[in-house]
């Protein structure tokens, strides 16, 4: 049964759980900097609608089917929260803009919103409401 899975590996060529080198794409320095460069334009639009309290990052990972990004918050009390995904590669490859405006607003509007409620729910059960 094992060796009807994509983690058998190839016998003499791919070892068990690991991918061959050529199906993993590499990135130029030019496409990582335009990668970069959408994911912090997102990061930064997350930042502007939040307190100074809230951190905000960025990372760009190569996966096993290529460049994974994410974009994380923490809240200053509460669980983190992020958003990621794996841009296409055929858009990265032309140079093009892998993540619209209208993509890295929505973005930013969600994590935000998110960080927001962790820690709504995080205080809820310790705030005492002073009227109702």
């Amino acid at each position: 049964m094992n060796g009807n899975t994509p983690y058998a590996g190839l016998p003499g060529e791919t070892g068990a759980g690991q991918r061959a080198a050529a199906d993993v794409p590499d990135l130029s320095r030019d496409q990582k900097r335009l990668l970069h460069r959408d994911v912090s334009r997102i990061a930064a639009r997350t930042r502007e609608f939040l307190p100074s309290e809230y951190v905000v990052d960025s990372d760009i990972s190569s996966g096993m089917t290529g460049p994974q990004v994410t974009v994380a918050v923490r809240p200053p009390v509460g669980h983190a929260v992020s958003a990621g995904f794996t841009p296409d590669l055929e858009d990265v490859a032309a140079g093009e803009e892998v993540i619209t405006a209208d993509e890295r607003s929505e973005v930013a509007r969600g994590l935000a919103a998110s960080a927001a409620l962790q820690v709504k729910q995080a205080v809820n059960d310790n705030v005492t409401p002073t009227g109702k």
